[in-house]
């Protein structure tokens, strides 16, 4: 549920893994707790060394896009933990999911260390260091159902609240369509999102989010027209316009905060979508919310 995530962190520093020698292994991590806990509960009984940088408690996939698992942090790192006097050798294993901002390279001209990109998963780690080499199968990276769907609760922790507020206004508005409007497109976004995600066109993820949350506005547009309460024609125009302006603009919302979370997109992509669709997304949706009030203003004559 992501509760004190971003506190969840392990000191920087040289950590030993059951008794390590000047020959053991080398091999770099991220101060995120369950990134930590995952590598070395997968090297049981394994003799090694945990180099762990300082990615301000961001995992290893996510440091890497934000710059914090980078050239400079892990050769600063080599040398502020005295790694040269610890180990007689000058290689250390960093994870595959870092290489977007390590430049091996650099790296050995700036600590004199070789750094060589380990499996994708901490799970392979055992087999890599017992042959030296990474199988076709373990540097690939999967984005499976499962691993979009365990992103959701994450993400709903953040939106939960907003998509609570909105709808409680929508029912003291006295609005009840609005109200399962709002929590609809708020599921859309948050569970049917990551499930259909390869599926959906096209590559963005805003648009694909307005498409998904497209479904739950022309629901609520045809239940807004559907009513016999005895209000103008206008009137249920402008209310169906305002369901179509807003609900598919939260589902897109979500969808883009999906951005950060998956193989599909890079820092650049991620950053030409916030730019492009954000302000529509803020157009929409104050125009849906005019709409939605101008709804109510516009009574069918001798309505209170």
């Amino acid at each position: 549920m992501g509760i004190r995530r971003n506190g969840w962190r392990v000191r920087p520093g040289l950590y030993a893994l059951g008794s390590p020698g000047p020959d053991s292994p080398v091999l770099a991590s991220a101060n995120y707790r369950l990134s930590f806990d995952a590598l070395r509960g997968a090297l049981e009984g394994v003799d090694a060394y945990i180099l762990v940088l300082d990615t301000r408690g961001i995992n290893v996939w996510c440091a890497a896009g934000k710059g914090n698992f980078s050239t400079g942090e892990l050769a600063s790192r080599i040398e502020k933990t005295g790694l040269p006097e610890v180990v007689t050798h000058r290689r250390v294993i960093a994870p595959q999911l870092c290489a977007t901002s390590v430049d091996a390279r650099r790296v050995r001209e700036l600590s004199g260390f070789k750094v060589d990109f380990g499996p994708v998963r901490a799970r392979d780690l055992k087999d890599y260091l017992r042959t030296g080499e990474a199988t076709e199968e373990m540097r690939t990276v999967r984005f499976d159902l499962k691993d979009r769907m365990v992103l959701a609760p994450v993400e709903a922790k953040g939106a939960f609240p907003a998509l609570a507020a909105g709808a409680a206004l929508a029912l003291i508005a006295g609005d009840a369509v609005a109200a399962g409007g709002i929590l609809a497109a708020g599921a859309a976004g948050l569970a049917a999102f990551p499930a259909l995600l390869p599926y959906l066109p096209p590559e963005d993820f805003s648009v694909k989010g307005f498409l998904l949350g497209s479904a739950v506005g022309l629901g609520a547009a045809w239940a807004a027209l559907a009513e016999n309460e005895g209000s103008s024609a206008a009137s249920k125009l402008l209310r169906a316009a305002s369901y179509m302006a807003v609900l598919p603009t939260i589902t897109a919302f979500i969808g883009l905060n999906f951005t950060g979370c998956t193989t599909y997109s890079s820092p650049s992509s991620v950053r030409r979508e916030i730019d492009t669709y954000v302000p529509v997304m803020a157009l929409l949706a104050s125009a849906g919310v005019a709409a939605n009030v101008a709804s109510r203003v516009m009574r069918a004559p001798g309505e209170r």
